[in-house]
């Protein structure tokens, strides 16, 4: 990575793309910058809002045939942590917002989620199956420690004795590795922990607000220590990026105490293609068309792709490259662990201790 890489405002995206829900959009002119330079006004605080929602449910199942989950639920929209290639940034839209700063800025925070999951869990047809923390944004992102929704979602997980599994790249998730722990003796949950990188230029470029690399690392040794089952996710790999660390980041959260690895090779759909090469233009200069032109080499020359199947491991030579490395890594490394089935036969005989209490009245939110 070069040594001049900046990102000026602190954020992934540098522009706030039009939603194509809308009708009218809202753009930031250079006329209107110059006025606020001039007077020495600030166009732009650049602060993180926070905005309560209420939905009506919380759980939400997967019918995507590719994810390779099948419930996942989201105690925040938008996600501070601003990672460039994000493919939750389309998700905005459906809110009315920007795939974007807006993303990043505006964080939809579901301060009910904790009652919704309990209500859903005692519903009369609800059978355990996994449920994921976070399918969408990350449930340890910054807010997290302002509103601990996720922990009060973790509550009820251990309550019912439901399977749960967490997707995360924070590492403030050790602040609930109390109840972690004791999830995890019941055989109730699994821990996927995202590295891209091992160079701290390329996460501060890519994932300006995340947690370091060195942080990241060290969670996944705290939680193998703790016999919590930890999967690191090397997602997104981007061509003449970090395409060239697998070996290596495969070698290394191995070494950490992690017992297996996923990837995906990154797909640019709907918003984020434009959001992405803005960005890497501003970014990474030099590299920016090699980059782009990689990226739809895998996805049969275009940005964006679609195709079930196809989108999340790309095709073509390069991609092929990907995979060959992904599995040279899995033999040499992992080829003696595999991360365990999650349990589900607690939940049942758990739930009839509590099926006639009214939902939303336990002492866990008293």
């Amino acid at each position: 990575m070069s040594d001049n890489l900046k990102n000026s405002k602190g954020r992934g995206a540098q522009i706030n793309v039009r939603n194509k829900f809308l009708e009218l959009s809202h753009e930031m002119r250079e006329d209107f910058l110059e006025y606020c330079r001039l007077e020495g006004e600030i166009a732009d605080k650049n602060k993180t809002s926070y905005l309560e929602v209420f939905p009506k449910t919380i759980v939400n199942k997967v019918t995507s045939p590719d994810v390779g989950m099948g419930y996942s639920m989201n105690p925040y929209q938008g996600c501070e942590h601003g990672c460039i290639y994000c493919y939750a940034r389309n998700s905005h839209e459906y809110w009315g917002y920007s795939a974007g700063l807006d993303f990043e800025r505006k964080i939809l925070v579901k301060k009910n989620a904790p009652q919704l999951l309990e209500k859903k869990l005692l519903s009369r047809n609800w059978q355990a199956k996994t449920i994921v923390m976070a399918g969408n944004t990350d449930c340890y992102q910054p807010a997290e420690q302002k509103f601990r929704i996720t922990r009060k979602c973790l509550e009820v997980f251990l309550k019912y004795k439901h399977p749960v599994a967490i997707i995360t790249k924070n590492a403030f998730i050790l602040r609930d590795l109390d109840i972690i722990k004791e999830l995890t003796s019941q055989g109730l949950i699994a821990v996927n922990v995202s590295i891209t990188s091992l160079s701290e230029d390329t996460r501060r470029v890519l994932e300006p607000r995340t947690a370091s690399i060195k942080k990241r690392l060290e969670t996944v040794k705290t939680l193998s220590d703790n016999m919590v089952p930890v999967n690191v996710m090397m997602a997104p790999i981007i061509p003449s990026i970090n395409s060239h660390e697998i070996l290596p980041l495969a070698k290394t959260v191995r070494k950490h105490g992690a017992i297996s690895i996923g990837f995906t090779v990154v797909r640019l759909n709907g918003a984020i293609g434009e959001i992405f090469t803005d960005w890497i233009h501003k970014t990474l200069p030099d590299k920016a068309e090699k980059v782009l032109h990689q990226i739809a080499e895998c996805h049969g020359g275009t940005l964006n792709d679609s195709r079930y199947g196809v989108r999340k491991t790309g095709e073509g030579k390069i991609a092929e490259q990907i995979h060959a490395l992904i599995k040279i890594a899995r033999q040499q490394y992992f080829s003696d662990i595999q991360m365990p089935q999650l349990n589900k036969s607690l939940f049942n005989m758990q739930r009839e201790l509590f099926k006639n209490s009214p939902p939303g009245q336990m002492n866990l939110f008293e």
